[in-house]
């Protein structure tokens, strides 16, 4: 049966018109997948999916993710990167391939979309000498201030005026962020609350189906009983298969003063 796929021009130009045309037709294609971007369950038969290439020095790696995510492109990285993406990477959502002599580079997002999705990554990062529970975000692509009509990047700007914090020193645990919590039910995040009128509580974030964490993770979040909440305007941090990369991607986003954060409490077990 015919995918609902997207095959970019950049991801057919590496693994070649036959491969692209058999996917497009239901052949090498799953019908199930995790997206490679918000790890949540996707089906290629119901909806929009993009084919996503990761494209290492010696190996590539095909993955599936939700056309709303990301858009279907070729992503450069690094062959330990790359071993640790097939590690983390199971079942149909992904097959090996062989990269062609010239993989291109793609881009997260067109300068010009305004309409843009956040992803969430959940992963542990020390702090203080403990292992903490931290979501960090990222959207697909620029984020507007309401009403605007410029083509600028309002992700951060938005963030502080909400109450978050710069990221100087990422030993430093992040100041907590009142009338912010985190929903996890069942053993999952279900959605980031923000503040609402009259001391109520609305969904800054919310799950498209409910994500899955480790249990090493969800223990310290219980333990705790809070997250931290780290975020980035798109293209800094990326997709990380380790959180030991994870948290490398953070400090250098701390560096460059694009990183920003807070500590909020968790909402359900």
């Amino acid at each position: 049966m015919p995918r609902m796929l997207d095959v970019s021009d950049d991801v057919r130009a590496e693994i070649g018109d036959e491969e692209a045309d058999r996917l497009l037709a239901g052949g090498d294609a799953p019908g199930s997948y995790d997206c490679t971007s918000c790890r949540t369950p996707g089906d290629s038969e119901q909806e929009h999916t993009s084919t996503v290439l990761f494209v290492g020095e010696e190996t590539a790696v095909l993955a599936f993710a939700h056309a709303t995510c990301i858009p279907s492109q070729v992503v450069p990285v690094s062959e330990e990167q790359l071993q640790g993406a097939v590690r983390s990477i199971t079942g149909e959502d992904a097959a090996a391939r062989t990269p062609g002599p010239d993989a291109a580079p793609g881009a997260p997002a067109a300068a010009g979309e305004r309409q843009a999705t956040l992803g969430i990554t959940c992963g542990l990062v020390l702090v203080e000498g403990e292992l903490r529970p931290a979501l960090v975000v990222e959207p697909n692509g620029p984020i507007a201030r309401p009403g605007s009509t410029g083509q600028g990047d309002d992700f951060l700007p938005l963030l502080r005026e909400q109450g978050f914090t710069d990221v100087r020193d990422m030993n430093q645990l992040p100041a907590p962020n009142p009338g912010w919590s985190a929903l996890l039910a069942m053993g999952r995040l279900h959605a980031v609350l923000q503040p609402g009128a009259a001391g109520s509580q609305s969904a800054w974030w919310q799950a498209h189906q409910p994500l899955a964490v480790s249990e090493g993770w969800r223990a310290a979040a219980n333990k705790a009983q809070a997250v931290l909440m780290y975020a980035a305007p798109v293209g800094t941090i990326g997709h990380q298969p380790r959180e030991d990369l994870m948290r490398q991607a953070l400090e250098q986003a701390a560096a460059r003063g694009v990183l920003v954060a807070a500590a909020m409490p968790l909402a359900g077990t």
